[in-house]
């Protein structure tokens, strides 16, 4: 058995206010199987996240699927003058309105995800200014990660005289408008503010905490698997190591259906675009839109009937329950599956599909494999279930949503070396 083993990131404690600096987003608890927003005992948040051209997708569908679970109404607004963004790393978002339909509705918190040119279109844009001014003004909660700290709310002169992070390359312009911090989340008053894609699930869970409170977020991180500390290092277990192999530029594909996860999906494929793979993402459907789990709607490149002419150095199944049940549905995908095991080539899956979809199907039969915590019990072999990735030849396996950076990093990994993964994995702020 051999054993990958990525160092994380390890910088300082989530610098929170009292109320936030020592709580502990387990993972112990609440492990029960929750596909749905979690009701809510109150009335809904009403939370506003807007998009535009060049947004940070993992920063954007993280923050929309972490606070849908908690029950807060989250309206995913378009800057631009159509629905549909077109977000870095080809990740297609169709958004639930227009920003300017938006302007007279009283929101309890405001969310700018990060990417560039996406925060530049943020600054940009009148309308969306306005409406942040105004949340300011009346002293409700708004938020940015990466570099929209600094390029949107800090050139508007929201962030005078508070401490703020942001993406590293961006923290000079920030402290031209903020006190500038180098903390994972960084809350002051009624502004929350953190540093990139690796940070941005604890950036919502905090989000979380300050809508509703810290039973609220434990609720809702229990069933993400966040690791409880961030700087903690990451495993990749690998048995019986074998070459991925591929023609100069891994050809991968990414399914994606109804009910997929699409915090799942979207960091599978953002990462494997960052690391130049060329990925397919196709849809299991009649559509190429999509409504994924928390209904963020996502555009597939393609449908799988086209998708299924190409072959492919690797096939990874996001997870997501109903998304999980339509890959097992599709007769098309369950044989491209098996083709792709019976020739030794590459394939995988996280959360619900290696259950849902691997299991059933027998392409599991004589391998080591993970899934989410209540669907490990429809595995045959559940000696190595424990570990958040697992590697086992041509096959790789995953938890849930927080194991997703992980589980991309170890297939850049086995394509493209442990340097790459690494390289990728500081960018993105996942290790330090």
């Amino acid at each position: 058995m051999a054993l990958l083993q990525l160092h994380h990131l390890t910088l300082h404690s989530l610098p929170f206010t009292p109320k936030l600096h020592h709580s502990r987003f387990s993972t112990r608890k609440y492990l029960r199987f929750s596909f749905s927003a979690s009701a809510s005992t109150t009335m809904a948040k009403q939370v506003l996240v807007p998009v535009a051209n060049g947004t940070e997708p993992m920063e954007a569908v993280i923050t929309i699927d972490v606070l849908r679970r908690s029950g807060a109404e989250v309206t995913v607004a378009s800057v631009e003058k159509e629905l549909r963004v077109d977000a870095c790393h080809g990740v297609k978002i169709v958004a639930d309105a227009l920003v300017g339909d938006c302007k007279d509705t009283g929101f309890d918190l405001i969310a700018l995800p990060g990417g560039m040119p996406g925060a530049t279109n943020f600054k940009d844009c009148a309308v969306l200014e306005s409406v942040v001014k105004k949340q300011a003004a009346e002293g409700r909660l708004y938020a940015a990660v990466c570099a929209s700290p600094a390029v949107a709310l800090g050139s508007w002169g929201l962030l005078k005289g508070l401490k703020a992070t942001c993406y590293p390359s961006f923290m000079e312009q920030l402290s031209s408008c903020a006190t500038a911090v180098e903390s994972i989340v960084q809350q002051d008053g009624k502004v929350v503010t953190s540093r990139g894609p690796g940070t941005t699930m604890e950036f919502s869970v905090a989000l979380v905490e300050q809508l509703y409170d810290k039973e609220k977020a434990d609720e809702v991180s229990g069933p993400l698997l966040l690791r409880p500390n961030h700087g903690d290092e990451y495993k990749v277990i690998e048995l019986n190591p074998m070459e991925w192999k591929c023609n100069n530029i891994p050809q991968i594909l990414v399914p994606i259906a109804d009910g997929s996860e699409e915090m799942e999906a979207v960091m599978i494929i953002d990462i494997l675009r960052r690391a130049k793979a060329n990925v397919v993402v196709a849809s299991v459907g009649d559509n190429l839109e999509i409504l994924a789990s928390r209904k963020v709607k996502l555009v597939a490149d393609m449908l799988l009937d086209e998708a299924a002419k190409l072959s492919y150095d690797l096939i990874v199944l996001p997870g997501g329950l109903g998304g999980a049940q339509a890959f097992a549905n599709s007769d098309k995908l369950v044989n491209m599956l098996k083709k792709q095991a019976e020739s030794n080539k590459p394939y995988g899956a996280i959360c619900a599909s290696p259950a849902l979809v691997l299991e059933p199907h027998g392409l599991l039969k004589g391998k080591k494999a993970t899934a989410f915590p209540a669907m490990c019990n429809k595995l045959s072999d559940q000696s190595f279930i424990d570990n958040r990735v697992v590697v086992d030849g041509n096959l790789i396996t995953s938890r849930g949503p927080g194991t997703s950076m992980e589980f991309a990093l170890g297939i850049v990994e086995k394509f493209f070396g442990r340097p790459k993964a690494l390289e990728l994995a500081k960018v993105m702020l996942f290790v330090h």
